[in-house]
């Protein structure tokens, strides 16, 4: 049996740059029990997958140890800067050097200098001595060279000067990119190691937790694992994970994530997973994968580093010794040269200008919500020129709602049709599945998925199953050919407004029809006009049919260049490909869904919505966005072009500086100390400068909140008058249920508090008892009768857009049919007169009676 590999991080401080690379993979591969080796350069960090029954984390350490690399084992949790000062033989050695200078006062303190190069030389000559027995030639290797030469020209101000500049310097390095390597620790340990559980109060290790195991988090802590509420409500704060800096409401039955924090509240939660594969578990895998892969920059400037070293050795070596055999004037002056040319030309500050910019845009990306799986996807983003969406929980919500259910078979009823229709869908993970099965229960009709025989998805049609040993198809209209229907239902009545149409199928024959809507998320205009103002093309490739995407389209009024409808998922990867034929900048696609995958594989950046997104998606994306809030994409790309900038920034100033060293020498001005604290000044500059990636955007403006009136929507109840705001800011403020992504546009309010609420506060009596009559027949469903006995499916839909008003905002297209009932026949000629609308609110029933029932 195959022993378990083991994940153990090392600090290794003598990790200069990504020349030492080489050396750390010629040290630790040929070790028995070795499996992997990853090098992070900008944290110093050594990631190696070892079994631990072969070789143990002690033998690795003394292992990297031995060649002088300072590694030490990388606890979990946040690194912490311990080295506040530099060590104590550095500091020895500045003093010495310092003191050498006084030369000028009392001439025998020169020597002074050589006791500072004795003091700091050692570290230098071991670092050589592995580099050179490895064959990976590398920066301490140039100083060695630099030191001795300075040492044979009598110079022993500038040799101390170049090692004790060249210590400090690793030092000043360490401290500089602590910030980005916090960053990036405070994302991999957000997730507390102890959890309580509910049954005896004890504390454990989350690793030795079980999934359904029932633990206890109290106001403050952090939500060991995944689970689910199952007693209390509180407030949790998710900003770690989706850098949403709005607290979430959770209740019973909501999902918590492990890592985010409790702020309020005594919850009991039920695990749905195992530490190990926690979403914020998969989270860390993904940003040390992202900051293990090298991008496109990384790998060409480490590809010419190989060849940078040596050459610049020789062309180093030419100065010297070509001078000499010439018997040119003034040799001392050219192999003073020689050596600025070798310390100018080391390549730390160039080779750190790439990995430590994409390091830090990574860590910034990742803390406001966005994995990235690569460098190489932020450079492409950067210069992308045309984005497509997917409609269906990318620009709307995917939150539907069903507007109209019809049968069209008289020998099956309603119900019949319904219990079959949520049995099937129940299997599915399509957010018009969980519509329909909603539906289905609010008239007291429980799916049975163990009843579905033979069940089968086909993206981009709908889905199929066999139950009470019928054959049942329901999907749009492409789901009658694999039906064998030769027809589709007219459905022109039904799709007005721009619903979405679903069919179902009893074999051939088509047996029922329904309507779904949805609605726009907020900001997606704001987001897709943000696009634009970067120059950047938007389309949208949806599936639905022509007019859902025209209604999108009018929603968002026509912010999108383009809008192609009724596509299969092998369509959408097919524009996409074209798109990329014919745009010089890349093409990003942002999807959720199964059918989004291949798109999303076949552009050049695919960007999942992790959150609401298919498993499928977020595995095919190359970022993943962990919140639903769509203005993050234009943040992203934001982010994308700053880093390009500084990337380019990095590099220039890399080589301005190291030209003028070189050019000043050439001018007659060769110092080595200078060029040492040049190349020491060019590689601070580098990692500072990258660092101001890790400041976040700039802020935008938000998406001005869209006020929906009472006399401006007939068949909207108002919670107090007919002239404030549909949901007022008093009942999503006072509540401590809102939902989650709803109470940013004050759209909805948490069903179990505010419907009741909104209740109490309805219109006239005629509502009321038309409210109780429809109750009635609903009851008489629910105790067994059959829907048609009761009422028709759009009279009890009533009794819910009575209840629950957003309902039947959400679902604004169906109002026109709606207001033609006899409740808004009755109310709507009191919609102007206050007193009549509200004057019986005070007998309308509580939150224990009439709404409790709809509710529960």
């Amino acid at each position: 049996m195959m022993a378990k590999l083991e994940k153990s991080n090392f600090e290794v401080l003598g990790l200069c740059c990504s020349s030492e690379v080489p050396l750390i993979e010629r040290i630790l591969k040929p070790l028995n029990g070795v499996d992997e080796i990853s090098v992070i350069v900008p944290t110093k960090t050594v990631i190696v997958l070892h079994d631990p029954l072969l070789i143990s984390r002690t033998q690795l350490v003394e292992a990297l140890n031995r060649e002088r690399l300072e590694a030490n084992v990388k606890l979990h949790g946040e690194v912490k800067f311990q080295k506040k000062w530099p060590e104590k033989w550095v500091i020895a050695c500045g003093l010495l050097l310092a003191l050498s200078f006084l030369k000028y006062v009392y001439e025998p303190l020169q020597w002074l200098a050589l006791g500072a190069v004795a003091i700091g030389l050692p570290s230098v000559i071991f670092k050589s001595i592995a580099a050179i027995r490895n064959c990976t030639p590398n920066v301490n290797i140039l100083m060695l060279i630099a030191v001795g030469g300075t040492l044979a020209l009598q110079d022993f101000s500038e040799a101390g000067a170049i090692v004790f500049l060249y210590a400090i310097s690793q030092w000043l390095e360490s401290a500089a990119s602590y910030k980005a390597t916090a960053v990036m620790s405070s994302l991999t340990s957000m997730a507390p190691q102890k959890a309580i559980l509910a049954e005896t109060g004890r504390q454990v290790d989350v690793n030795n937790v079980s999934v359904s195991t029932v633990l206890v988090v109290k106001a403050g802590d952090a939500i060991p694992i995944d689970g689910i509420i199952v007693e209390g409500q509180c407030e949790v704060d998710e900003k770690m994970l989706t850098g949403e800096s709005f607290p979430v409401v959770k209740q019973l039955d909501d999902t918590v994530l492990a890592g985010t924090v409790n702020l309020n509240g005594y919850v009991k939660i039920k695990t749905t997973a195992l530490a190990e594969d926690c979403v914020v578990a998969r989270m860390t895998k993904l940003v040390e994968d992202a900051h293990r892969k090298k991008s496109t920059a990384e790998r060409f400037i480490d590809s010419c580093a190989k060849y940078y070293i040596p050459a610049v050795m020789l062309l180093s070596a030419g100065f010297a010794v070509i001078p000499a055999a010439f018997r040119v004037r003034n040799e001392n002056y050219w192999f003073h040269l020689a050596l600025v040319v070798l310390v100018s030309a080391c390549p730390c500050a160039l080779i750190l200008s790439t990995p430590v910019a994409i390091f830090c845009a990574l860590s910034e990306a990742a803390m406001t919500g966005l994995l990235v799986k690569g460098g190489e996807y932020l450079e492409i983003l950067a210069k992308v020129k045309t984005m497509a969406f997917d409609k269906t929980g990318t620009i709307t919500r995917g939150e539907f709602v069903v507007t109209d259910f019809q049968s069209l078979c008289d020998d099956i009823s309603l119900s019949t049709l319904l219990y079959w229709v949520s049995s099937i869908e129940s299997k599915s993970s399509h957010p018009m599945a969980t519509a329909l099965v909603d539906y289905a229960r609010f008239y007291a009709i429980e799916p049975k998925p163990e009843n579905v025989e033979d069940f089968q998805n086909f993206p981009g049609e709908g889905i199929f199953g066999k139950i009470d040993g019928k054959d049942v198809y329901v999907g749009n209209r492409r789901i009658s050919v694999r039906a064998g229907s030769t027809t589709v239902p007219t459905m022109e009545a039904h799709t007005m407004g721009g619903k979405t149409s679903g069919f179902i199928y009893c074999g051939p024959s088509a047996v029922g029809v329904f309507t779904l809507s949805d609605a726009c998320r907020s900001g997606a205009k704001e987001a897709i006009e943000e696009l634009k103002s970067l120059g950047i093309r938007t389309t949208m490739l949806t599936g639905d049919c022509h007019a859902a995407a025209v209604l999108v389209q009018d929603q968002l009024e026509d912010a999108l260049d383009e809008v192609r409808a009724e596509l299969l998922p092998e369509d959408k990867a097919r524009i996409i490909e074209d798109l990329k034929k014919k745009n010089k900048g890349g093409v990003a696609m942002i999807g959720d869904g199964m059918n989004d995958a291949p798109a999303l594989a076949t552009a050049d950046v695919g960007i999942s919505m992790g959150i609401s997104g298919s498993a499928l998606a977020t595995e095919t994306g190359h970022m993943i966005l962990m919140s639903n809030n769509i203005r993050k994409i234009p943040e992203a790309v934001r982010l994308a072009r700053k880093t390009r900038r500084k990337l380019i920034e990095n590099v220039i100033i890399s080589i301005t500086v190291k030209g003028a060293i070189l050019a000043l020498a050439f001018a007659g001005y060769p110092q080595v100390w200078a060029a040492v604290l040049a190349d020491v000044g060019t590689c601070l500059v580098v990692i500072l400068n990258s660092m101001l990636l890790l400041q976040g955007p700039q802020p935008q403006p938000q998406p001005k909140k869209e006020e929906i009136y009472c006399n401006e929507k007939p068949g909207c109840w108002n919670m107090s008058d007919c002239h404030t705001p549909l949901i007022s800011n008093s009942c999503c403020s006072n509540s401590s249920t809102v939902a989650e992504e709803r109470c940013e546009t004050q759209e909805y309010c948490s069903l179990r508090r505010c419907q009741a609420e909104t209740l109490r506060k309805s219109s006239s009596s005629c509502r009321k008892d038309k409210c109780k009559d429809l109750l009635d027949r609903q009851n008489h469903v629910s105790e067994g009768g059959d829907v048609d006995d009761a009422t028709s499916i759009d009279d009890v839909a009533l009794v819910g857009a009575s209840v629950d008003p957003i309902l039947a905002m959400h679902a604004n297209a169906t109002t026109n049919i709606r207001e033609e009932r006899e409740i808004i026949r009755c109310c709507s000629n009191n919609l102007n007169d206050h007193d009549s609308c509200h004057k019986h609110e005070e007998d309308l029933a509580g939150p224990n009676n009439l709404s409790e029932i709809i509710i529960t």
